[in-house]
């Protein structure tokens, strides 16, 4: 018996000492890229994240989308004849007993057309 009581108490601690997590991504070209009339400047990225208790609280996942996408325009502002091209988003969400906390990160080319 004590050796059950005590499986119990171990199986308690590691269930809510540890988490789970999802990943999932999608990837989307937003420029047209037929020809040789361009050239890539850099990669850049922006990132938002949200934490529900009980479900409650946080965004919606096109408001994390929306917030992503607007920091990565912050951090790597667009220039005359640059665009988007290779747009990933890639979504993370993260369990821990009653809370679940959702990362978004969205990633692109930075082209520039000759």
């Amino acid at each position: 018996m004590k050796t059950f009581k005590l499986f119990i108490a171990v199986a308690i601690i590691v269930f809510t000492a540890t988490s789970c997590a999802i990943h999932t991504g999608i990837m989307s070209g937003s420029a047209s890229l037929s020809s040789n009339n361009f050239k890539t400047i850099k990669n850049a990225m922006g990132s938002a994240s949200t934490t529900k208790i009980f479900g409650i609280g946080g965004l919606s996942k096109n408001g994390l989308v929306y917030e992503a996408k607007k920091d990565l325009l912050q951090n790597f502002p667009l220039k005359d004849g640059q665009a988007l091209a290779n747009v990933t988003v890639d979504f993370k969400t993260s369990f821990l007993l009653i809370v679940v906390t959702e990362k978004v990160t969205v990633t692109a080319d930075i082209i520039e057309f000759k």
